[in-house]
């Protein structure tokens, strides 16, 4: 099996309901000294991050993908929950002082969201190599380096140049916070560069390179567009167009972008084509947008395989059976715990 290591964020979402509107409690004027305090009737905590998402993804798709993040000591039940899904944790640093990263947000009835985030131990990532992680696993097949802490992010991908790593960038979530020479500095030398359609103009712009220029640079680049599907951009070859996969009932698109990773790179580890691998990712980012949570789907393989024949045809779906393993937890459980 593939050795792909995902090093990217590990974060945990505190999730509040506020029945009201922020608005009747603002007052323009007095912006300045503002002090309110909302009552939440409703309290999800879930498990998130880059790296988690698209590890539990994979984990959930039969592969062992490692994952490279740092976290507090409060990554007990998430570190077990992963493991459960086939997901390899013994490369998360665990901070002596820092609870693992967390976005906490209310959102009241006009759907109005008040948040913060704390990054936390998300910060030691930097101090992460990556050499010692592929001597543990007998080497390293592929890395994908996503949104974490801007310099680990620097860090992974100047390792991975430098001992020849091949490695997809993925930088989405710091594409807004990077500049130019950051953006440069994590592109360069990758195989795949993955970006939604906002990200790939955001990249261009920031960066000042064309899309010729970075075709130059990049052997593939795979651009996802919501609904319009994904558009996968292999150098000297004409662009390949696939659709969205079939969503039943829509619920919730966060980690969405991540399902799809998580199965692309899967479809990749399995020897699949880049098309063959997109619908892969296609479909698995439609089970996630029919649950609530990044990682709150299940798969049955029956039901995973139908979706890619009604979506892709009989084909598609008779390419991809022989690469398709589901995994099963071993208990049902859905949520973290409500605790410190």
């Amino acid at each position: 099996m593939q050795k792909t290591a995902i090093a990217a964020s590990i974060a945990t979402d505190h999730l509040m309901t506020f029945r009201g509107r922020f608005a009747d409690s603002l007052i323009a004027e007095q912006l300045d000294r503002i002090s309110v305090s909302f009552l939440a009737e409703e309290l999800h905590i879930r498990r998130g991050g880059v790296g988690g998402n698209i590890a539990f993804g994979m984990g959930s798709l039969g592969q062992h993908p490692i994952l490279v993040a740092a976290a507090g000591q409060d990554f007990a039940d998430y570190r077990s929950w992963l493991e459960r899904h086939g997901v390899d944790c013994e490369s998360v640093r665990i901070s002596d002082s820092l609870h693992t990263a967390r976005f906490v947000c209310t959102t009241d009835d006009d759907l109005a969201q008040m948040a913060t985030f704390y990054a936390g131990a998300m910060a030691e990532a930097r101090e992460i190599e990556l050499q010692p992680v592929a001597e543990r696993v007998g080497g390293l097949d592929l890395v994908l380096i996503g949104a974490d802490a801007p310099e680990a992010m620097r860090r992974h991908t100047a390792e991975c140049r430098e001992r020849g790593f091949r490695f997809i960038a993925d930088p989405s979530q710091q594409l807004a916070y990077g500049d130019g020479e950051l953006i440069r500095s994590l592109v360069e030398g990758a195989e795949y560069l993955l970006t939604n359609e906002y990200e790939s103009h955001l990249t261009e712009q920031k960066t000042g390179w064309s899309a010729a220029d970075i075709a130059a640079l990049v052997p593939v680049r795979v651009i996802t567009r919501g609904k319009d599907g994904a558009t996968i951009h292999v150098r000297g070859e004409e662009p390949v167009q696939v659709s969205a996969a079939l969503v039943e009932n829509p619920a919730d698109p966060t980690g969405v972008g991540d399902a799809f990773r998580a199965g692309f790179i899967t479809g990749l580890a399995t020897g699949l084509n880049h098309e063959r691998s997109a619908q892969l990712g296609s479909v698995l980012a439609a089970f996630c947008l029919e649950s609530v949570g990044t990682q709150e789907y299940r798969l049955d393989r029956g039901a995973f395989l139908q979706r890619i024949a009604v979506t892709y045809g009989d084909d598609a779906a008779a390419e991809i059976d022989p690469h398709l393993v589901i995994h099963r937890s071993h208990d049902g459980s859905t949520a973290l715990p409500v605790g410190p």
